[in-house]
């Protein structure tokens, strides 16, 4: 695997003061720079960066996966198996709630990996993964 570079991510909140309770205090997220219009975030070591827009309302919108309802967009991040375990029971244990809880996918095939899908307070919706073996990332 390549060395990769962070990514920035600019997303739009609807109160500002929720999420940051909610990637500070639910998510664990370390807080970087902040204004009293956003906040950024160190996500897994990319900069993400939520602004407030009191009049946002995420809209969601469904693609069939697997039988599956995956929410479009989505964003997220692909951690190490046993992270993604560890960070699986975090979430559950800070009730949080999942549009798609965590489940296994492609079990004994190329690309075998679990994945969990929720939203934040503001409706953005997220997804973590893990693969069986991190090689086999884009695997076919």
């Amino acid at each position: 695997m390549q060395n990769i570079s962070p990514f920035h991510l600019a997303i739009p909140v609807h109160d500002l003061s929720i999420a940051r309770d909610f990637y500070e205090n639910k998510l664990g997220l370390r807080t970087g720079r902040t204004s009293d219009q956003w906040a950024d975030y160190d996500f897994f070591g990319h900069q993400l960066v939520v602004h407030e827009d009191t009049e946002f309302k995420g809209h969601k919108h469904f693609n069939e996966v697997d039988g599956k309802s995956v929410p479009i967009p989505h964003f997220g991040i692909v951690l190490p198996w046993d992270d993604f375990q560890n960070f699986s029971k975090h979430l559950t244990s800070k009730n949080v709630s999942f549009e798609i809880a965590p489940y296994l996918r492609f079990e004994g095939k190329a690309g075998e990996q679990m994945t969990l899908f929720f939203y934040d307070p503001s409706g953005n919706a997220l997804e973590f993964k893990c693969f069986r073996n991190m090689d086999q990332l884009f695997a076919t």
